[in-house]
């Protein structure tokens, strides 16, 4: 049996995108991983979220928010780190850990949109891991339609009081503080009645359900979250009340390439163990890998992964350079997304029964990989994104 981290097999064509700053990193990351997670990660799953301190421990090592100025208490760097960062989880094949959403999308909103004094209130402590966050977007009902949300927020004298309830919430369980979309408005335009109010976990009205009993990524912690007339400071909107729905399709684009990222590297530690398990594992007197249906197999997997990389490695090029298209970044979601739930069937499939067997990870990838094609928008609403550039 196999387990743990490994290394993916290197690509056909050499990547150019890190320097030797990023490949130390990159190596901090993987200990990280290796010594922290991986250890644990059944334990993670059976309790349905990390340890607590875990977050604390990778605030400690400067692997939270680690885009943000440094005045905030980031180091300033550019996404690259934040690639990293993604692929050693995947690499690790942990999908326990919700570190990226909260350091590449909670603390993008805030950073982005936030005034001076809330950067000051949150962004340190987001990077020392002091507090855990969250983006409450979807709920019972609404899915990928955003204009469709019905969680309330109504300006009482200084206050907003807040109802409603949110599903499917990375990191809901363990918040200290979520920002929350929020219908603001009545007009008939519904993208120009949504906002984006902070609301702190321990505000009176505010609760938390059991983590969701979900078929994979079962040590992620995902709750829903519930709000009876929960009241806020008007000071806790983020930027200008009305323009919830564009800064959500500012940092949309984004949250896509996380995904793209996970699912290229997920899909290249998959291969990685596959093909050391067609060398271990022998039939007939012979390694399985010896046998030209599993050589053909794995060289079409081994093609459409590269083929992927590339793409992925060129988006990320564009997203460096601030001109990353919706339309692309769309693109890399559901063209990867589907890629990896090829490659971990076809895998499994070269495991035989063993591929069936929870102890080794090609199982847990299979079940793990599911929600990449639903969750950040299914890979219909990708399609349908690119449709309208045409």
């Amino acid at each position: 049996m196999q387990s743990g981290a490994i290394r993916p097999i290197p690509n056909m064509l050499e990547r150019n995108l890190f320097n030797e700053e990023h490949e130390a990193f990159r190596e901090t990351v993987r200990k990280f991983y290796e010594k922290e997670v991986v250890p644990n990660i059944e334990k993670y799953e059976e309790q349905q979220h990390v340890d607590r301190d875990l977050w604390n421990k990778a605030g400690d090592l400067g692997l939270l928010c680690t885009t943000m100025p440094e005045q905030y208490g980031g180091s300033g760097v550019d996404r690259l780190y934040s690639m990293i960062l993604i692929e050693e989880q995947a690499y690790a094949m942990d999908s326990s850990t919700g570190f990226s959403l909260h350091s590449d999308i909670v603390a993008n909103y805030i950073n982005n949109f936030g005034n001076e004094q809330q950067k000051q209130k949150w962004l340190p402590k987001m990077a020392k891991g002091e507090t855990v966050t969250a983006i409450a977007m979807t709920e019972p009902g609404t899915g990928s339609d955003l204009q469709a949300v019905r969680t309330s927020a109504v300006l009482d004298d200084d206050e907003y009081v807040i109802n409603g309830s949110k599903i499917f919430i990375t990191n809901g369980y363990l918040c200290d503080m979520a920002i929350v979309v929020c219908k603001t408005g009545n007009n008939e335009k519904g993208s120009a009645n949504l906002s984006l109010i902070i609301v702190e976990a321990d505000r009176v009205g505010f609760s938390k359900g059991k983590p969701l009993n979900k078929i994979g990524m079962k040590g992620q912690d995902t709750c829903e979250l519930f709000f009876d007339n929960v009241r806020v400071p008007k000071e806790n909107l983020l930027g200008i009340e009305g323009m919830g729905f564009m800064m959500l399709m500012k940092e949309l684009a984004w949250e896509r390439m996380l995904v793209a990222i996970i699912c290229q590297a997920g899909a290249e530690a998959a291969f990685a163990h596959t093909v050391q398990y067609t060398k271990d594992r022998k039939a007939f007197g012979k390694p399985i890998g010896s046998f030209q249906n599993t050589r053909f197999k794995l060289a079409e997997l081994r093609t459409e992964i590269d083929f992927c990389r590339t793409y992925l490695d060129r988006c990320m090029q564009f997203q460096l350079e601030e001109r990353l298209g919706i339309d692309a970044a769309a693109a890399a979601k559901y063209k990867i997304s589907d890629m990896f739930s090829k490659v971990v069937d076809d895998c499994l499939q070269l495991h035989g029964g063993y591929g069936y067997m929870m102890e080794y990870p090609i199982a847990r990838a299979y079940i793990d990989n599911r929600a990449n094609r639903i969750y950040a928008g299914t890979n219909e609403i990708m399609k349908e994104l690119i449709s309208r550039t045409l």
